[in-house]
């Protein structure tokens, strides 16, 4: 077997989409290893090649696997002419801090835990409040075929992630959905 050559593991972490910092954290090295493995100024020990060739495998699944293969649904959500005292029913029920309010299958915006404490900080009371009184930015959207690496990296900066066909919510992802696969 003949090992690859930096120029070959620089080619297939860009062919993969990671970063040098990707790459390393997923390999336990540091990235200014990484950079100079690919600059050939080091000659990495044959137990780093291996540690990347793994990181590059482990990619190589996540790939495969898409958002539809990992969504939860339906979707338990809120409309946005819902009385609030109904969603923070449903949240509590469920024992869920955030929920996507969607009509007529469509994300229009999303409720947080966050919203409804201010709220009641300032009001007291959910009386004769609706959903879209407090309605957030709706959570980003993707489609079906979205890779769980994709969906990762949205998730670094979103709560949830919703999967969308033809226009109309399908699913949602959140991080838990992801660290199922990494038990399963």
């Amino acid at each position: 077997m003949q090992l690859p050559t930096p120029e070959d593991l620089k080619k297939k972490r860009i062919e993969l989409g990671l970063t040098q910092s990707d790459l390393a954290k997923r390999a336990g090295v540091s990235q200014p290893l990484i950079a100079r493995i690919e600059m050939s100024d080091v000659d990495p020990r044959l137990s780093t090649v291996a540690k990347i060739l793994t990181a590059f495998d482990e990619v190589k699944k996540e790939q495969q696997i898409v958002a539809k293969d990992i969504i939860s649904s339906p979707v338990i959500h809120v409309q946005p002419k819902q009385p609030l005292e109904e969603a923070v029913q449903i949240m509590n029920s469920k024992g869920i801090s955030q929920l996507p309010v969607i009509e007529n299958g469509v994300p229009v915006g999303s409720l947080s835990e966050g919203a409804v404490v201010r709220t009641i900080a300032v009001k007291k009371s959910l009386t004769g409040i609706i959903v879209s009184d407090l309605m957030e930015e709706s959570f980003p959207t993707v489609p079906q075929t979205a890779s769980v690496l994709t969906v990762s990296h949205i998730l670094e900066r979103s709560p949830a992630v919703l999967v969308m066909e033809k226009g109309v919510v399908t699913g949602v992802i959140t991080k838990s959905d992801i660290m199922k696969i990494v038990n399963g």
